[in-house]
Formats: C-alpha cells, sequence, structure tokens
C-alpha cells in the first residue's frame, strides 16, 4: 500500500510488475524512482546506461535504436528502457562479483545512490605498501642523483638535452616509487565493503572501504563482565575511569565481595544523590570557567561537532550539543552536482587526517593550528545547513535566515555555477520554459520556440538560457517581484542584454527561417537584422 499511488501512474500491468521486480531487489525505493520507471519509454544513446551497456550488447540483446536523420542525435534513442536496465543490473551483477572477489565483505551495486547512502559508516582507506630496505637504498641513491645533476645543470650555461633526459628519467623513477600502488588492510576488507555505481560519463565508479555499524569489531576486555552494555562505542574504552568504574561508570560493585568478611569500617559507596549535588556544582563552576576561556570553548564546540560528524557512535564529549544534517536523498543526482563532489572531497581530505579513534581527538584538535582548526569548525557547521523548502514544513524564518546568510557569504547561484538543463526544464511546464526564456532573452526568442513540441522545446530554451544568470524563483536571494504580470517590461530591458550576447541567442539552422510560413513580416533579432522566420514542423 505504501506505493500504490506511485504505482497509479501507469496503467500497464506489465510493465508495473517489471518495476515491482526491479525495486523491490533495490534499496532505491523513492517515489520519483518508480514514477520514472514507469513512465520512461525511451533512453538517450548518452545516458550513463547506455554508455556502459554499450550499442553493441544491446541490440544484441534484441533492442532498437532510433536515430534522426537530419539532425544530430548523439548516437540515438534507446527504444527499450525495460530491456536496457536489465542489461545494466545484469553487467552490474558481474562487476560486483569480481569486487567482492577481492576479500570485502560486502559489494552493494546500484544505478545510482541516494545522496547520503553512506551516512553514519566508518571509512578506512588504502595506504602505500611499505618500501623495503633495498628499494629505501635505491630511492635514496636515485634523490642524490638527481639533486646532484639538477645543481649542476642550474649552473651550467647551455641547455643539454641528454642532461634534461636524464633528469626525466630520474625524476620519473622517483615518481614510480612515491606513487606506488595503495593497498588495504586484508583484516580491514574483511569488515568493510564497496559501493558500485555508474558515474554520469558511464564508467563505473567504485567507492570503497565503508564498514557498517554492525560490522564494528567489539573488544571484550576479558577481565570484567560488563554484559550487553559494557563496550558500546569503543570497545575497550574506559572514558578515563580506570580506577574506580564501578559504581560510578559501569554500575558494578567496588568490590564483588564486600561485606563479606562484616567489618564495619568498610569505605561505602556515596549516595547517588549526593553524588549529584556535588557533580551539579562542578558542571556549573565548570561552566563559568569554560565562558572564560574562549580559545577553549571554541575547541570543545568543535570537539563535539567532529565526534558527531566524523565518528557516528562515539558521543564522548560533556557538551550538550547536537547537530543535524539534513541527507535529501529523495533528490535524483544531487550526489553528482559540483557542489557535492566539493563537499565529498573535502570531508573524505579530513577523515583521512582525523585519528582512528575518538580517544585521541582531543589532543589532535590542540595539534591543529589556527587555520586548520577554523577550516574544519566551518566544514562541520556547513553540514547542519538547511535551507530546503518542504511543503509539509513550514519555517519561514529559517528561510528568512538562510537568505541573510547568503546576503552575508554574497552568495548567488550563478556564480555557484547552477545553469538551466534540459532535465530541469523538462521539469517545467511549456508555460515556463516560455516565461524563462522571455524574462532572460526577450519575447522574440521566445516566440521562436513557442511552437514546439516540450522536448524540443527544453533543449532550445536550455540553449537559448546560456549564460543570461537567469534563475528560477527559489534559486533567487530576493523573489522578483515582477513575475508574469509584466513579461513584457521585462522583455524590454532585456533587448539590449540579448544584442549583446548574439551567440547565447544564436539560433539553428532550422530556426532561422520566416517565424510563421503565412507571413512575410520581419523579426527584428540581436539589434535590428531582420530576418524571416520560418517555423519549424
Amino acid at each position: 500500500m505504501l506505493f500504490l499511488p506511485d504505482f497509479s501512474i501507469s496503467d500497464d500491468h506489465a510493465r508495473q510488475e517489471q518495476v515491482w521486480e526491479r525495486i523491490s531487489s533495490s534499496h532505491t525505493q523513492e517515489p520519483y524512482y518508480i514514477r520514472r520507471l514507469l513512465t520512461e519509454t525511451t533512453v538517450r544513446a548518452d545516458d550513463r546506461r547506455a554508455v556502459y551497456v554499450g550499442a553493441e550488447a544491446y541490440e544484441a540483446a534484441g533492442g532498437v535504436i532510433l536515430r534522426d536523420l537530419f539532425e544530430q542525435d548523439s548516437g540515438g534513442w534507446f527504444q527499450d528502457a525495460a530491456l536496457l536496465e536489465q542489461l545494466v543490473f545484469d553487467r552490474l551483477k558481474v562487476d560486483a562479483e569480481a569486487i567482492r572477489a577481492e576479500g570485502w565483505k560486502w559489494v552493494d551495486a546500484a544505478i545510482s545512490f541516494p545522496y547520503g547512502h553512506t551516512s553514519g559508516m566508518r571509512r578506512i582507506y588504502a595506504e602505500a605498501q611499505e618500501l623495503s630496505a633495498e628499494e629505501i637504498e635505491r630511492y635514496d641513491a636515485l634523490k642524490a642523483e638527481y639533486d646532484k645533476l639538477d645543481v649542476d645543470y642550474a649552473q651550467a650555461e647551455d641547455a643539454d638535452e641528454a642532461i634534461e633526459a636524464k633528469l626525466d628519467q630520474l625524476g620519473a623513477e622517483l615518481d614510480a616509487i612515491d606513487d606506488r600502488p595503495q593497498t588495504y588492510d586484508p583484516a580491514q576488507k574483511a569488515i568493510a565493503g564497496v559501493f558500485v555505481t555508474l558515474a554520469a560519463n558511464g564508467k563505473l565508479q567504485v567507492d570503497a572501504g565503508f564498514v557498517r555499524s554492525e560490522d564494528e569489531p567489539r573488544t571484550e576486555t576479558g577481565d570484567v563482565d560488563v554484559g550487553e552494555e559494557g563496550g558500546a562505542a569503543g570497545g575497550t574504552r574506559s572514558n578515563g575511569d580506570d580506577d574506580g568504574d564501578g559504581v560510578v561508570v559501569n554500575g558494578e560493585p567496588v568490590n564483588d565481595t564486600s561485606g563479606a568478611d562484616g567489618e564495619d569500617d568498610d569505605i561505602k559507596p556515596l549516595p547517588d544523590r549526593l553524588v549529584f549535588d556535588l557533580t551539579a556544582q562542578r558542571t556549573l563552576a565548570l561552566r563559568n570557567a569554560l565562558a572564560g576561556d574562549v580559545d577553549i570553548a571554541i575547541i570543545a564546540a568543535l570537539h563535539a561537532f567532529v565526534l558527531q560528524v566524523f565518528y557516528r557512535f562515539a558521543p564522548d564529549t560533556c557538551l550538550e550539543i547536537s547537530l543535524k544534517s539534513g541527507s535529501f536523498s529523495q533528490v535524483d543526482g544531487l550526489a553528482e552536482t559540483s557542489w557535492a563532489k566539493e563537499i565529498a572531497e573535502r570531508h573524505e581530505a579530513w577523515d583521512r587526517d582525523l585519528p582512528d579513534e575518538a580517544e585521541g581527538l582531543w589532543d589532535f584538535l590542540f595539534g591543529l593550528d589556527e587555520a586548520s582548526r577554523k577550516a574544519l569548525f566551518a566544514h562541520c557547521v556547513s553540514l547542519t545547513l538547511n535551507a530546503v523548502v518542504e511543503p509539509w514544513n513550514r519555517r519561514p524564518k529559517a528561510l528568512e535566515h538562510a537568505d541573510m546568510l547568503g546576503r552575508s557569504l554574497q552568495f548567488d547561484m550563478v556564480n555557484a555555477g547552477w545553469t538551466p538543463t534540459v532535465e530541469f526544464l523538462g521539469r517545467l511546464t511549456k508555460a515556463r520554459i516560455l516565461q524563462a526564456v522571455r524574462e532572460a532573452r526577450g519575447a522574440d526568442s521566445a516566440q521562436l520556440i513557442d511552437h514546439m513540441q516540450k522536448d524540443i522545446m527544453a533543449r532550445e530554451a536550455a540553449r537559448l538560457l546560456e549564460r543570461s544568470n537567469w534563475l528560477p524563483e527559489p534559486l533567487r536571494v530576493e523573489v522578483d517581484e515582477v513575475a508574469t504580470d509584466s513579461g513584457d517590461a521585462i522583455a524590454g530591458d532585456m533587448s539590449d542584454e540579448a544584442a549583446l550576447d548574439g551567440d547565447a541567442t544564436e539560433l539553428p539552422a532550422y530556426l532561422a527561417d520566416d517565424a510563421d510560413p503565412s507571413s512575410d513580416e520581419p523579426v527584428t533579432i540581436d539589434g535590428g537584422e531582420a530576418d524571416h522566420l520560418q517555423a519549424a514542423k
């Protein structure tokens, strides 16, 4: 019943069964994915799935590719989307099995994963193999020879191709040693896994080294039976109370045989209420002291942030600070944006530098220079930002603050690299597409495409909107008050810009004739040049 509204979009029962079989074995069960599978009939040849499978394998399986004889079609359209999808998963299965044979505990393969799918997992990384004594000796000899030759050649007056070639050879040998293959620890691979997906160019993308929480090793102390609750996060961690961890830490008696000898002078544990009162006083005193030391306060907050961002199951902080970070997994293609990739690269770089165990984090943060500490702080805080508009979650004040923050950062989505793509425009109505072109390039440009079918209109509109700096309303810092009612006025204001940007508004040959076969009236474009525009049929 959960997916019934999504499946009702199609009355093709055979296709519904195919889609149900597909999502039943996939972790991707978002409504957008189901609707896409139900409604998708053809796939462009430059789609990642088509590139991955290849036209030859698709046609060998009985698939048909439709080609356009009159237009550049980038390889045409694969007509059987269901067959293509099946071929993709068949090949992914083979590739995943080959990767798992390398020693990984699990391999999860899919066409794409939702953004944030690795949340809550620790990651391990490959390391360069240790050099043997002979390799170290050879490296030192090459380096000494390179340095001596480089110094001598720097003092020479004339160029010498032989010496330059020798330097290149020595440099290549040194680079080969420095860039030696990196490998994973077999013991770590045995508890870790791999995500396999398709990159935007259709190549196989392998992200390895992720450890699920249930696969984390649990180290037993062997001396004290702490039951199921002992050693939760770090196994052998004692939180610094090694000498008296019975009553305060683990709830165990300080001495299992206390009172057995009947001595009256035994020291009994303090009452819980007294311990609470004393530690409350200490807490307030610590708060007061922390307020007087800004540097330590920042490190303490950073420590709490990093624990939650990088050590998902290590809440070893006395600060009651909580971070929330939305994953937005329901947004298709979000992980492939330049912003998501930059965030992932920055996160991975910090993840590699941070200590493996949370116990060493405090000393690590103290050892960082101020610039690095600020950079890590900014990264952790940035992951909590949420400016998403959701119809069921009204929070106008938070969205106003997001705009305020954007203005303080002098942030603009155009400068950030956002452009109206064919995929985006294809999700709009034809009226919205025309409005976008009208706002960016003027009414004349919009008129050139208003007769087209929607898919062709979206493609031509994307080309017309290139370098126009146009943004849809949700991406504008301040909502443009001149909306649809003043489209003509906006078009007039944009005419000069359109005239200056001739390349952006240049049309294909089939649009460069008369706009109407029954009209000889010229249409003025790009500063007044009169052309007769013939609408494409």
